[in-house]
């Protein structure tokens, strides 16, 4: 009796332990293809978000462990844990960990880590990304070695380059950054601003339609530059035409912003002159530097009626009379394009010209001088 219940007993374990042993093994087994509606409508039922797939589809939503191949759902992927392959969502790909291949949603991808490429109509955010990121609006990521581009805003701590509509955000960006209004970075190696750069120290070139400030940037290309070890300085300029210009001129070791404004003395109506350009110290010494200017300048009455302007490339040998005090002068080489009167008689000779008598518009080139004194801070 007693043998036939150990029997009976040793029995019903061994059952028990098949069974149990067996459902554990199918809530953990790939389920390879995973077809569905919404979680738990689906192939994979209430054990999806234990099953690893490497096909899925869901006309809504889909929910699983691991991805290993081809994701597709009408609403959003959510997968717990990693992503090989390609997921593709109406709304949003969520991956908790790991995510490798390419991504591709109609608003966002959010990922753990990401490889590969990830694609949102609105938004991408991964803590760690080796790829790249391209999203209608903006890119978040911590460490990156890879690229981001958006058509409103990136922001990275580490990145190697950054392609945005408006602006960049980054600590270290490792080649360069392009924004249509504003970059920031505190080490980068160039930036492209079509308004403002800011940044600490800059290996290359700051290109910037209006302002540049770094501590350290020995090319920025703007009007105004604002660098800790550079320098700025207050000119009084006049020209052969009589024109006279107070100018600021801001820049690094070797490339300088020039914006000023002043008044012609030859003139009777268009006299108000204003100027913009670029300048290079192609050579310095102790007490004496060469520059290279090239510069645009108008003339005007009232803003309305009437054109004159007048490129300039200035070769500019100036003279050191102490720290802070330094004297200028050279000739030029200018373009002109005026269809005023008193523009016409601002220059007799010409290297060459063209008159055009049917809308008064006088084009020519011709060799001058400029001449200036400058106090440097």
């Amino acid at each position: 009796m007693n043998s036939k219940l150990y029997t009976t007993n040793l029995l019903k374990t061994a059952i028990i332990t098949l069974l149990t042993t067996t459902t554990l093994y199918a809530q953990n087994k790939p389920s390879r293809t995973h077809i569905g509606l919404i979680y738990p409508l689906s192939s994979n039922g209430r054990h999806a978000p234990l099953d690893s797939n490497t096909f899925s589809f869901n006309l809504l939503a889909g929910v699983s462990a691991a991805e290993d191949g081809f994701t597709l759902a009408g609403l959003t992927n959510i997968i717990h844990h990693t992503s090989k392959g390609v997921q593709i969502a109406g709304l949003s790909n969520h991956i908790s960990q790991n995510a490798e291949g390419l991504r591709i949603a109609g608003l966002m991808n959010l990922t753990g880590e990401s490889r590969g490429l990830s694609v949102a109509g609105l938004l991408n955010k991964s803590n760690d990304m080796k790829g790249a990121q391209a999203a209608g609006f903006m890119n978040l990521a911590q460490n990156s070695t890879g690229f981001q581009v958006a058509g409103f805003l990136n922001k990275s701590k580490n990145i190697s380059s950054q392609i945005a509509g408006f602006a960049n955000i980054a600590d270290s960006v490792k080649n360069v950054q392009v924004a249509g209004f504003f970059n920031k970075s505190r080490n980068t190696t160039s930036q492209i601003a079509g308004f403002m750069n800011i940044a600490k120290k800059v290996k290359g070139v700051q290109i910037a339609a209006f302002m540049n400030i770094a501590d350290s940037s020995d090319y920025p290309i703007g009007l105004i530059n604002l660098i800790k070890n550079g320098e700025k300085s207050i000119a009084i300029t006049v020209d052969d035409n009589l024109t006279t210009m107070l100018t600021f001129r801001s820049g690094g070791r070797i490339l300088y912003g020039i914006i000023g404004a002043g008044y012609n003395f030859k003139n009777d109506k268009e006299v108000y002159a204003f100027e913009a350009g670029f300048g290079a110290h192609v050579y310095t010494s102790q007490a004496f530097r060469l520059n290279l200017e090239l510069t645009a300048a108008s003339l005007s009455k009232n803003f309305k009626n009437g054109e004159y302007f007048k490129s300039s490339f200035k070769i500019l040998p100036a003279f050191r009379v102490n720290q802070h005090l330094e004297v200028f002068g050279g000739p030029t080489f200018n373009y002109v394009n005026t269809n005023t009167a008193e523009g016409r008689k601002l220059t007799e000779k010409f290297i060459s010209k063209w008159d055009n008598k049917d809308n008064n518009r006088l084009q020519g080139i011709y060799a001058g001088y400029t001449a200036g004194v400058q106090y440097i801070f």
